[in-house]
């Protein structure tokens, strides 16, 4: 069985990208939004979050921009209904340590399911929350899934770029890489 991947967290990130799970295919390569249909990497820099267009094997770069990743669920499947509430509860005070640990600006639930089981609340709008964690501005933006058709690319980056000019008032671009 594969296993998660390895958070990239830091002290003195702007933003915390939350994913739901790994795919089986970046959790077998090691890396974040692995997939041929996957549109994280592309989302970020069309919204302004990298300097260049990176890939998953230089998700390690995103620190440079103030930006970390992790993940809600550990366990790899290949789609993300695979997973059960009780997995999503379970993992929920993990997550919770974690930010409470590295303290980042914003977190950003990729998703509506992963902040829906950590709010107690089935009803959640997107873009940014009324409620913190732990002291983190809530975000909840659109799964950059390839499965998720209800977001054009045009639609996730506008979504992410409201993100990133929250998250970088006093810039136009995220980092300084």
């Amino acid at each position: 069985m594969a296993e998660g991947l390895t958070d990239l967290l830091d002290e003195g990130l702007a933003v915390v990208f939350c994913g739901i799970n790994p795919g089986l295919r970046a959790a077998a390569s090691g890396h974040h939004f692995e997939g041929r249909s996957n549109r994280f990497w592309r989302t970020l820099h069309e919204a302004g979050f990298t300097g260049r267009l990176l890939r998953p094997e230089d998700d390690h770069l995103l620190l440079d921009y103030r930006c970390g990743l992790t993940t809600m669920v550990e366990r790899p499947t290949a789609r993300a209904d695979e997973l059960s509430a009780a997995e999503f509860l379970a993992a929920a005070a993990a997550l919770e340590q974690k930010i409470a640990r590295y303290r980042p600006g914003c977190i950003a639930f990729l998703g509506k399911v992963a902040y829906s089981a950590i709010a107690g609340r089935t009803a959640v709008a997107w873009g940014r929350q009324p409620d913190t964690l732990q002291g983190s501005s809530v975000w909840v933006l659109p799964n950059p899934s390839g499965r998720n058709r209800a977001f054009t690319q045009g639609g996730l980056v506008e979504a992410y770029r409201a993100l990133r000019l929250a998250a970088y008032p006093a810039t136009s671009s995220a980092g300084a890489a």
